[in-house]
């Protein structure tokens, strides 16, 4: 199978790294060296090659390294199916994020194109336990690998909700100055629907007899959706709910307050219920599922950024997780504080370990542990 790998990765001025530079082979890349080296700042970089704002979701101008300020930039080399692309990502002081492949200058969408990036970070431990937001980011993330216009959806709906918000605010009862707002936000939460419905699917497929150590998830999508309590039509359900809506200054329904469900199938108990360990073992589980939707759907396993996924894992299971990454073909970059957590991986990785010194990163190639 054509793969789908970072073959150099080169960052300036990103985070806690000045320059750095990466020559990889297109496995799984194993990073470690001690909290706050800046491990997870190389995985950040990789997260840009997709689009939106990265595993830590933050702005473009809280990315470049202080106290220069100078502005940053990613550039990679991108092995995509049977082609190779130069990708650049950058922002100058107080800009916005600019995209460039091949030398020509693209939307942030283009990214999604010709690369799927996944990723799980130590906040998301807490998925199934805290706010319906989270498990939406997740969902939305996921859905994006299989769909990547479903970013645009998103934005677009966001963008019309706030201007409704703002008439709720004000008091505003005129319904003229609703019914177009409205009309955009059912034909976006439509699509929005549609793809989180679709990509709850696939990922149901490719949990279904997968040979795995790790536990399947029964999943749905659950909350005051708004189009299913009006036969099919958001845009009905908002004009009836700007009564409650004006009382609260906020819209009520719609795909903004949809919430992903999942309950451990072998035990039948809610994730929100289960262990620490088995909340992490269901995540895996899911980040897997998507990855091998993936590689039947766009034809290579996506780009895996796996930060500090040896916790909560026993030995058995951390070795099991390697195996299925292997198993897929997937670049994984995973961190962690010791190399020893990375000992199953053995040759089929490379290994970097990040040091800190005056508060500049430093990365290196190191020798199989």
């Amino acid at each position: 199978m054509p793969g789908l790998s970072v073959t150099e990765l080169r960052l300036s001025h990103f985070r806690s790294h000045r320059m750095v530079r990466l020559d990889l082979t297109g496995g799984p890349v194993a990073i470690f060296g001690p909290n706050g080296a800046g491990k997870t700042n190389i995985l950040e970089a990789v997260s840009l090659l997709s689009p939106g704002r990265g595993l830590r979701r933050a702005a473009a101008d809280e990315i470049a390294r202080r106290p220069e300020a100078l502005g940053w930039k990613v550039a990679a080399v991108l092995q995509s199916l049977h082609q190779i692309h130069e990708v650049e990502t950058w922002a100058d002081p107080g800009a916005a994020r600019q995209v460039r492949i091949d030398g020509k200058a693209a939307a942030q969408v283009a990214l999604g194109r010709i690369a799927r990036v996944i990723w799980l970070v130590p906040a998301m431990d807490r998925l199934w336990t805290e706010g319906a937001d989270g498990r939406r980011r997740f969902l939305d993330r996921i859905t994006m690998s299989f769909e990547p216009g479903h970013a645009e959806a998103v934005l677009d709906y966001d963008k019309a909700m706030r201007e409704r918000n703002r008439l709720l605010r004000d008091q505003v009862s005129d319904a003229r100055w609703y019914d177009a707002l409205e009309g955009q936000m059912a034909l976006s939460g439509a699509m929005i629907r549609a793809n989180r419905a679709a990509a709850v699917a696939r990922l149901i497929a490719a949990q279904d007899g997968a040979e795995t150590a790790f536990p399947t998830a029964d999943l749905a999508l659950i909350g005051p959706d708004g189009a299913e309590e009006a036969g099919g039509d958001l845009a009905e359900a908002l004009a009836a709910a700007r009564p409650a809506d004006l009382r609260a200054g906020r819209t009520l329904v719609g795909p903004h307050r949809a919430d992903l469900a999942a309950v451990y199938a072998a035990k039948g108990v809610a994730a929100a219920q289960c262990s620490t360990g088995e909340q992490k073992a269901l995540l895996l589980s899911l980040v897997l599922a998507n990855a091998r939707a993936l590689a039947q759907d766009f034809g290579a396993p996506p780009i895996l950024l796996l930060d500090e996924v040896a916790a909560h894992l026993d030995a058995d299971r951390r070795a099991a997780l390697y195996d299925e990454i292997c198993a897929l073909g997937a670049q994984a970059w995973m961190t962690g504080t010791g190399a020893e957590l990375f000992d199953a991986l053995g040759s089929r990785a490379q290994y970097f370990e990040v040091t800190e010194a005056d508060t500049v990163s430093s990365i290196q190639e190191r020798p199989l542990p």
